[in-house]
Order: structure tokens, then C-alpha cells, then sequence
């Protein structure tokens, strides 16, 4: 009977995705502006040019996680559910999912909540969330007009005050601590909406 060759133990190497991922940490924890190449090989325990071989520069890395926060925004925005029935049911649907995206994407979401527009990359994704708000907008004035909103509350500040409150959970939620996606969401959903619905 032959004797099994013995397995090599190598370091584990990293893919774009976790190198991604740690490098979003590293921009959450330093600021992006705040974080070297040699912050971020440090992190990751490689050298720069490691790096290198996965990514061309750091603006690169900030554009992909960008991405990775609003591609779930602009994928709600195409779903059908988005598009057809009372505004007011779409709109808290809109809401229900937003908390849900924000959760399970919190790193990404957190670091496109903190950029300012100090590069061509960061100025691209400020113009999608931008969109992503003006149809959050158009959602309430049409909830509004419909009879569904109060008509004593002004469309513009439901607008913010809503949306506030579900980007503000990037700032003190934390997974470990029990409350899942659908319990921020439906509390969300019972205190603003309680008070919106007709």
C-alpha cells in the first residue's frame, strides 16, 4: 500500500475579492485619503507589488467597493416591485430593501456614506447616489399625490428624514449584536410609516 505524499502547507494566498474587502476595512478605519498602498499592503500581510497584481492602484480598489454599495441601490431601482402598484407600498418596499442592502453590504455602504467628491471616482458615485435619491424623491411626491402620505408633511422632508434614518444605520449597527436586516427594517417601517400612512 503506498503512503500518501504529504500535503505542502502554504499560505493562503489572496483573491480580488478578499483584498477588496480588507482594503474597504483599512478605508473605513483610516479614511481613503488617510490610507497608503503601504497601509493597505501591511493589511493584507503582502507586499505592494502583490498588490499590484491585482489591482493597478488604490483608486481602483475605492471604485469597486463604490460600486459594490450602489449596484445594489440601482438593482432595486430596476426591480418591477420598485415600479408598479401604490407609491406608498412601493416606497416602503423601497425602504424594507434599502435597510437590507445596507446590512449586507455595511462596509461598502459605510464608506460611500463618508465620500466627499475629492476625485473623479468618488464625484461618479456621489452623481449615482445622487439618482438614487432623486428616485426616492419622485417615490414620495407620487405616494403624496396619490393620498397616500399625510398631506400635512412636506414631501422634501420625508424625503430626508426617511433616508436619514436608514443611511444613519451604517454609523451604530452591528451585526453581532443580534438584530437582523428585517427587524431594522420593520421597526423602520412601524415608527416612520405609522406616522406618514393616511
Amino acid at each position: 500500500m503506498a503512503t500518501p505524499t504529504p500535503t505542502r502547507h502554504r499560505k493562503r494566498g489572496h483573491d480580488p475579492e478578499s483584498v477588496l474587502s480588507i482594503a474597504v476595512g483599512v478605508f473605513n478605519e483610516r479614511g481613503y485619503d488617510g490610507t497608503s498602498m503601504e497601509d493597505l499592503a501591511r493589511a493584507l500581510g503582502v507586499t505592494k507589488s502583490a498588490i499590484y497584481y491585482h489591482v493597478p492602484g488604490k483608486e481602483q480598489l475605492l471604485a469597486r467597493a463604490l460600486d459594490r454599495a450602489l449596484d445594489g441601490l440601482f438593482e432595486l431601482m430596476a426591480d418591477e416591485r420598485a415600479a408598479s402598484g401604490p407609491a406608498i407600498e412601493r416606497l416602503e418596499w423601497v425602504v424594507r430593501q434599502s435597510v437590507r442592502i445596507l446590512v449586507d453590504r455595511l462596509p461598502y455602504v459605510t464608506l460611500l456614506l463618508r465620500v466627499r467628491g475629492n476625485s473623479g471616482t468618488e464625484q461618479a458615485a456621489l452623481e449615482r447616489r445622487w439618482e438614487f435619491d432623486r428616485f426616492i424623491g419622485r417615490l414620495v411626491i407620487e405616494a403624496a399625490a396619490e393620498g397616500g402620505i399625510r398631506p400635512d408633511v412636506d414631501p422634501a422632508l420625508v424625503t430626508r428624514l426617511l433616508f436619514g434614518a436608514v443611511t444613519s444605520i451604517s454609523e451604530w449597527y452591528q451585526p453581532a449584536r443580534g438584530a437582523s436586516a428585517d427587524d431594522l427594517a420593520d421597526a423602520l417601517l412601524k415608527m416612520a410609516f405609522g406616522g406618514l400612512r393616511v
